[in-house]
């Protein structure tokens, strides 16, 4: 009778020693060992108002604090790959998917995890699966209503080569935005197309700094069109409609290298000393709440995950009819050879 008493208690208290060694080690906020404690840090290159949302509200419903440091896609891919394994971001945020590639490329990325990954159709994520599409972008011309009938626009962006569109379309080659459609083009046309087509670009376009100035631009009467991404001219249209008044929107579809859609990227870095909360928040930007704040708010960008409907305003992304692209593809460092060859940059 004792000795079941004894070997009873004994049990006991190796159940509850195990239950509190269990308890200590899920509460070790430094391990990163539990999604809904600690804190990160974030390397943004997305906009900083819709990042913001995005954040605030990450925190509200996990109590997760997330520092940001704010950057261009360009910028903080460069830190990221001078810091190296010793880089204090656990999470890296951008508009468009070549700065991306070029951090998976140096092998600082982890593996998203297989739930998150499982939120994005394929087409808005890497094959490789080491980064996770948040958001996209399509190209469009926008194009000046009192000067070009829809009869007289280029069936493709190929065509913006021609002799008789010199002097006639703007673009701001020197932004990460165009760059990356560069970047589509390469992929899809190969290297020798991309070349010419860049060496009459330098001779036929007029280069202004930022997407929205060449928007304002043929706005005003300056140029004729402007190749963009598509959210300037929701955003102005949405606001006050000043400078985007006088403008149409061409979407080039069939599949042409024009049609692309940029997919915006967010990966967990190998040196996050949290990677449960760095993989939560990505969980949670390509989650339903975190894909409402594309739906429901300003920044007129595209839902890609949860099923989440993009806003009304915008053309369906099925209807874009972009190229297939794998984001895993895009080669940022010989668009910027192929482009300073080409006099652009």
């Amino acid at each position: 009778m004792t000795s079941r008493l004894h070997a009873s208690l004994g049990v006991a208290v190796t159940a509850v020693g195990a239950l509190l060694l269990s308890a200590c080690g899920s509460g070790a906020a430094g391990g990163g060992s539990s999604a809904g404690t600690g804190s990160i840090t974030l390397y943004n290159a997305q906009h900083e108002s819709l990042t913001k949302e995005w954040v605030d509200a990450f925190t509200k419903q996990t109590g997760i604090k997330v520092t940001v440091r704010n950057g261009s896609d360009t910028e903080l891919s460069n830190q990221i790959m001078q810091e190296g394994a010793a880089s204090p971001a656990d999470v890296f945020l951008t508009e468009n998917s070549p700065a991306m590639t070029q951090v998976e490329n140096a092998g600082l990325f982890a593996d998203v995890d297989k739930a998150t990954l499982a939120q994005v159709p394929e087409q808005y994520r890497p094959s490789t699966g080491k980064w996770v599409g948040i958001a996209a972008r399509s190209t469009v011309l926008v194009y000046d209503k009192r000067k070009v009938q829809q009869n007289q626009l280029p069936a493709s962006m190929l065509d913006l080569a021609k002799p008789e569109w010199k002097g006639r379309w703007a673009a701001s080659p020197s932004g990460a935005d165009f760059q990356a459609i560069v970047s589509a083009l390469l992929e899809l046309k190969g290297e020798a197309v991309t070349n010419d087509w860049l060496t009459a670009m330098k001779t036929n376009a007029k280069v202004y700094k930022g997407n929205s100035t060449a928007m304002k631009a043929v706005n005003s009467g300056e140029v004729e069109t402007a190749l963009i991404y598509h959210y300037y001219y929701y955003g102005d249209q949405a606001k006050t409609g000043e400078n985007s008044a006088n403008l149409g929107t061409h979407y080039f579809k069939n599949q042409d290298p024009g049609a692309f859609v940029s997919v915006s990227g967010g990966g967990v870095l190998k040196s996050s000393k949290n990677s449960a909360a760095a993989q939560s928040l990505l969980k949670f930007i390509t989650g339903k709440a975190g894909q409402e704040v594309l739906q429901k708010g300003t920044s007129f960008e595209y839902a890609v995950g949860s099923d989440v409907p993009s806003n009304p305003a915008l053309v369906p992304l099925k209807d874009l009819q972009a190229p297939s692209v794998d984001p895993a593809k895009l080669n940022s460092a010989t668009v910027t050879d192929l482009m300073t060859k080409a006099g652009l940059l």
